[in-house]
């Protein structure tokens, strides 16, 4: 098994633990040794695991491991993996064990991608770096996704939408087919986007409206 901690140790880390735990029932693969996050002190533990330290204890670990990020803040996500410079570590995509794929073949992938219970991928899709689809998120047919984008649970993108970076999709959100998502834009909870989006903007309501660049 091939040893594995998760950025982040709140509640969300927490539910990243479950999925490596489903994930290992099925196949096992991870040894989870604990998290990394530098809001706590070293040796502080959950139920899941203990605390191995923050970014610079991370940066100096001397021996091969993989690390997941349990952030979902695209902001603090990049910040976090732009200040990792160490060659040991390892950014693996995690799949949740009942994830729907259409055509598993046709899926471009790049690392650090986390896909959680009940996703559905359809075919001809790309998807970059550091991504989470929440529970139930979907990604229709030949979407593209560009790195650092959080879905939100039950996050629908139709089928030939365009998703840029850094982007933030509230629950149950939906992207209607064809459009482009641009950088750093956040979608509201329950919000249906209609129109292309203008960058760093939040847009709320159905359909959804600009309400105030970020």
């Amino acid at each position: 098994m091939k040893d594995l901690a998760i950025y982040g140790a709140g509640g969300f880390g927490k539910e990243v633990a479950c999925l490596v735990n489903a994930i290992n029932k099925n196949n096992p693969e991870w040894n989870l040794i604990g998290f990394f996050d530098d809001g706590y002190s070293i040796g502080e533990s959950n139920r899941f695991g203990k605390i191995l330290g923050g970014i610079n204890e991370l940066n100096n670990w001397k021996e091969k491991i993989n690390i997941v990020f349990s952030i979902a803040n695209p902001v603090i996500l990049q910040e976090l993996v732009s200040k990792i410079e160490n060659n040991n570590i390892l950014f693996p995509n995690l799949f949740a064990p009942d994830l729907n794929f259409l055509d598993f073949d046709s899926l471009k992938i790049g690392k650090g991608n986390l896909f959680f219970f009940g996703v559905r991928i359809s075919c001809e899709v790309t998807v970059g770096d550091f991504n989470l689809c929440n529970g139930f998120a979907s990604l229709g047919h030949e979407v593209e996704m560009g790195s650092f984008n959080i879905l939100g649970p039950m996050v629908r993108l139709s089928g030939n939408v365009n998703v840029g970076n850094g982007n933030f999709f509230g629950v149950q959100s939906i992207v209607l087919q064809g459009l482009k998502i641009g950088s750093y834009v956040k979608v509201g909870a329950g919000s249906v986007m209609m129109t292309k989006t203008k960058d760093n903007s939040l847009y709320m309501g159905n359909p959804a409206k600009i309400i105030r660049y970020l």
